[in-house]
């Protein structure tokens, strides 16, 4: 099987990390994933924000947490039970499951196709982080982590542009020791209709 199949195949989201920091090289190549995605028009209008700081993480997903309002899980209505998500387990109190770096990823306001210019990049990245050995997860609704002064102020310590918004994050890091990489789920039939 071609190499970016098996890679597609065995990646997943990874909820429980490791303190350990993404070495520099793996994260430049994480990057680049990200700088050569598809973009509408080919515009290149996402901004890739990234913050090892430990602490700013750490309070920027308590930030988006408490401003976040997920249905929470029920018995047969669930994202994970292997690495349970905030909808999962009320108790989570970090967005960011205290992954050690997280990207921000930034788009044009008003720009019809941002959301989708920043899902295709955490796509690419996320790959990049399997096929490199990291684990990585995908968090929407990005703007919640900013929404009190905290946040606000730290928009303006990165200097983001005033017409630009956080469309999403991506967490990166290692799998927590000991945690085995959270197996694949059956695809479901009849998804795929040929007219």
């Amino acid at each position: 099987m071609n190499e970016v199949m098996k890679t597609i195949l065995h990646r997943r989201a990874i909820r429980r990390f490791d303190q350990r920091q993404i070495p520099e090289d793996v994260l430049e190549q994480i990057l680049q994933a990200g700088l050569y995605a598809p973009s509408a028009g080919g515009r290149q209008g996402v901004l890739f924000v990234v913050c090892q700081d430990r602490e700013i993480n750490e309070r920027l997903g308590k930030i988006k947490r408490a401003n976040s309002r997920p249905h929470m899980a029920t018995a047969t209505s669930y994202v994970s039970k292997e690495q349970p998500s905030i909808a999962d387990d009320p108790k989570l109190t970090n967005a960011f499951y205290d992954a050690p770096t997280v990207i921000t990823l930034f788009a044009p306001k008003g720009f019809l196709f941002a959301p989708e210019d920043c899902a295709v990049a955490a796509e690419n990245m996320m790959l990049a982080a399997d096929a490199l050995g990291a684990g990585s997860c995908y968090i929407g609704q990005g703007w919640t982590a900013f929404a009190d002064p905290y946040g606000q102020e730290i928009l303006k310590k990165w200097q983001i542009p005033v017409d630009h918004y956080a469309v999403m994050q991506l967490l990166l890091g290692y799998p927590k020791e000991g945690d085995a990489h959270p197996g694949g789920k059956a695809r479901k039939e009849g998804r795929i209709i040929r007219v």
